[in-house]
């Protein structure tokens, strides 16, 4: 299982007892939906929810923070997950947070994790099953973490980066919010981006039904960012979630996959000490 799959696939290996599919979804604030409300609706059969704002650190006002291995160990062993199971991510919107989901299992040392292609949109409009309704509770089992810190990138080291530039920093938002010419979806934040950052729309990577383009496409994408193997590349975002498709994206495209900065624009954009650029 390699770190996408298509709906092909999981159709065939749904009900197998070391399979675990989730549904990752998280919202924007300015977009008023609710994943979990959604996933009752309808999900994937045997889906889980798995709540990256659950899921994340409590002692901190940032949206979703990666939490300690030790909770992190706690919560996901709750969901059934053990280190033995394989995992598939997906989300309500075609390819927008489930790598999130992925991301973080890679981070903690789980590599037998994948997001599906696509999404439950492609699920849906090939007439595929879904169930509705809250999910038995899962048999809690334990999860041994093996932490890859080497993967996180925090804003200390991001304001290294603005003065080193031994990183390229790749920003997953939209062209508009990276100019500053649209404001942010959370209210009161300053408009911009991290001096010295490039910018590659998470969407660029993704074809018009939220499929991943074909390899060389991506490959040449990421070229036209400035990925061309001399430097390490740190991923961002609005809040470390499309983040992780640009990472997921390097990936598939035979490169190495960088670290991701976790506080992403909230962070660096709800702060008065950090430098901004809108050129």
């Amino acid at each position: 299982m390699g770190p996408l799959v298509t709906t092909d696939w999981l159709a065939g290996e749904l009900g197998k007892p070391d399979l675990v599919v989730f549904d990752a979804t998280k919202y924007l604030p300015n977009e008023n939906k609710d994943g979990h409300a959604e996933f009752l609706h309808a999900h994937i059969p045997g889906a889980r929810y798995f709540d990256i704002d659950v899921i994340a650190d409590p002692d901190t006002d940032l949206p979703h923070m990666v939490p300690t291995p030790g909770r992190f160990a706690k919560l996901i062993g709750w969901l059934g997950v053990g280190n033995a199971t394989r995992l598939v991510f997906y989300d309500q919107k075609g390819l927008a947070s489930a790598a999130r989901g992925w991301w973080l299992m890679g981070l903690f040392g789980h590599d037998n994790a994948a997001v599906l292609d696509g999404g439950l949109p492609k699920w849906l409009r090939e007439g595929r099953k879904t169930e509705e309704g809250e999910p038995a509770a899962p048999q809690p089992v334990a999860f041994r973490s093996d932490y890859r810190a080497s993967r996180l990138r925090g804003v200390g080291d991001v304001l290294r980066n603005v003065e080193t530039q031994a990183e390229l920093l790749l920003d997953a938002r939209a062209a508009g919010r990276f100019t500053a010419e649209v404001p942010e979806p959370r209210a009161g934040m300053r408009s911009g981006h991290i001096p010295g950052s490039a910018n590659l729309p998470y969407t660029d990577l993704l074809n018009a039904d939220g499929t991943f383009r074909a390899t060389d496409a991506v490959r040449a994408r990421l070229a036209q960012a400035g990925v061309d193997g001399s430097r390490p590349v740190v991923t961002s975002c609005g809040s470390g979630v499309t983040a992780c498709i640009l990472t997921l994206g390097l990936g598939l495209a035979g490169l190495p996959e960088g670290s991701v900065y976790d506080g992403s624009w909230t962070e660096w954009g709800g702060r008065a000490d950090t430098p901004i650029a809108t050129s």
